[in-house]
Formats: structure tokens, sequence, C-alpha cells
């Protein structure tokens, strides 16, 4: 099969495809036949060494797949083959084939189709956990979603307008605000042109946004910082500007706020049933035709540094996959 590997740490171009052998199946796994591979900013991270998880090289890049069950191992009884299904690995997707515990795979929804479903989990995933657990967003709440028209942020848009909030969508340029109201955002902020403290506070009424969703730090996060309700939930998602802010702790103090992590692979691990549940609401939600996700681009696995290199320079709208001859 082949495979795109990372056998040295370094930029998207350090990466090579290559024909490898197919991996032993164990008992409680599955072989996937993959047909798509969802693209993430932390596959960005993972191959130049600067992620939080450190796989051994030689490793294949790739944390979220979509395709159909091809073998099953010992003991699985809840898949067979043909079954079409989304899983999530951490790493090893941007492959034609995939070996899994089959615990760690998902149906794809009922009309979903495999390019979709492979850019679905992720988003979705992370930014249902950290609206619903992690802020307790209410209905009438504002929500300030920065980064709002890439993966993450594009799905906190959607789902908050779908929960009830007033959605302030902040974004780089004129195409990505447009698209963030497509999705539901109720008011836009063109951080690039203007101030964000400022423009948010003018659009409160000074009082600032009950809960932001912050998938960019660096100078984004110091101006969220400002432009916080009392009582607001700052939610901090990833660094997707490269500078990682440092906190002055006597903010949090003035404005009587909380500053939440959100560490979604972690808490589909420490709390799997509340992850299913929420995975079970978002395929709902999509099979009643709730949400929309949007694939901006797709490109072959041959051209997998191509993805990296448009997440890295922040060219991407929602979600960029890879697909396999299979698709």
């Amino acid at each position: 099969m082949k495979a795109v590997l990372c056998k040295r740490f370094g930029p998207p171009e350090s990466l090579v495809i290559e024909e490898v052998p197919s991996v032993a199946l164990g008992a409680g796994q599955v072989r996937i036949g993959v047909h798509a591979c969802g693209v993430n900013f932390p596959d960005t991270l993972i191959i130049q060494d600067k992620y939080q998880f450190k796989p051994p090289l030689p490793f294949t890049p790739g944390g979220e797949v979509a395709g159909e069950v091809i073998e099953v191992g010992a003991g699985v009884t809840r898949l067979k083959v043909g079954d079409r299904v989304i899983a999530m690995v951490g790493w090893g997707g941007f492959a034609e084939e995939l070996v899994v515990e089959a615990e760690r795979t998902m149906p794809v929804p009922r009309g979903m189709d495999l390019v979709t479903a492979a850019g679905f989990t992720m988003t979705y995933g992370t930014s249902y956990h950290a609206l619903e657990q992690r802020a307790r967003l209410r209905p009438g709440e504002t929500l300030l979603v920065l980064g709002a028209a890439g993966g993450v942020g594009l799905a906190a848009v959607e789902l908050g307008r779908l929960m009830g909030a007033r959605v302030i969508a902040a974004a780089s340029s004129a195409e990505k605000l447009a698209l963030c109201r497509e999705y539901g955002a109720d008011e836009t902020v063109n951080y690039d042109a203007e101030s964000l403290k400022d423009r948010v506070k003018e659009m409160t009424g000074g009082q600032g946004a009950d809960v932001i969703y912050d998938a960019v730090g660096g100078d984004y996060f110091d101006q969220a910082m400002r432009c916080i309700n009392w009582n607001g939930r700052l939610l901090v998602v990833g660094f997707a500007s490269g500078r990682i802010p440092q906190l002055p702790a006597n903010l949090v103090l003035l404005k009587g706020c909380a500053v939440v992590g959100v560490f979604w692979g972690a808490f589909t691990a420490r709390e799997p049933e509340v992850n299913a549940r929420n995975l079970g609401v978002l395929g709902q939600w999509y099979e009643e035709g709730k949400l929309e996700p949007h694939v901006c681009r797709t490109y072959p696995l041959e051209r997998a540094a191509d993805a990296l290199n448009d997440i890295i320079r922040r060219e991407a709208t929602g979600k960029i996959v890879l697909t396999t001859a299979r698709a």
C-alpha cells in the first residue's frame, strides 16, 4: 500500500510517499480501506516535532480517516466487512490502509460522503466539546470565535448558531468573513484591519463577549482577554498564530472570568462515554440537515505537502481532505 512517511522532522516538503507493507491485523482490530484523510493543524506540528505527541520515526501523519472496513480481527462483533466508518487515530492516516482498534471507529452518518466524513469528527468534536462541556454556552449569550473560517473555527460558528448564541466571527479577510456569515455568524470582525478589542466592545455595548473561542493565540489572545464579559469564559483551543501567549493573571481577576483549556484528544480518552454522546448528537444534527461541513479543497495523497502548506499559510477555509485511489 502507499503511505506518506515522515522519515525526518521538518517542513511538509520533507515528507515522502512510498510503498510500505500492510500492518498485521490483531484481535479487536479492523483494517480500513482508506478513501479520504482529513488534514488538520496538528499534522503540521507533528511532522516538525512540535506537537505534544511524538511518534518514533518513521511514521505516517494524519489523525482522521474515512473508509470501508476490509478485514475484521478476532473478537470484533460490532463491525463487518463493507461497513463505512470514521476513525480517529492520532497519526497513521495518510495511507491507503489503516489498522485500528475497532472501538476507535464510528459509523459514517447517513447521507454523508466519505470525503466529508474524513473532515467531520475532529473539527466538530473539538468545537462541540469546547462549547458544551468547557464553556457551557447558553442560548442568548454572545460567542466570539477567533480564526472563524478555519476548520474548528467554522464548526464553532455553525454550532454556536445552532446552540442559540449570538455569534461574532473574527478572521483575516473579507472572503473568510463572508463564509462565516453563510455559516450563521451574526456579526464579523476583520482583525487584520481593525482592533478586535474595540470592535467587540462596540458590538456588545461595552460589555464584551460571554464566551471566546480561541484557536489562534498570539496577539489575538491578548486582545480577547480585554474584550471578555464579566463571568466570561475564554476557551484555549490552539495556537495557529505560532505564538503561545502569556496570561497576565490580574486580568482574570479584574474581569471575573475563566480561562479554560480545550484538549479534545485527551477528553476522548478520559471521558469516552461523554465523547460518544457528543458524536451521537453531531451525527444526528447532520442527518437532520442542521450541519453542513465545508471542505474547501481536496488533494490526492501524493500532494500531502501542498495540503499541509495550505494549512500553514492559513489559506484553508473549513477543511482540506486528502483522497486515495479508493475514493
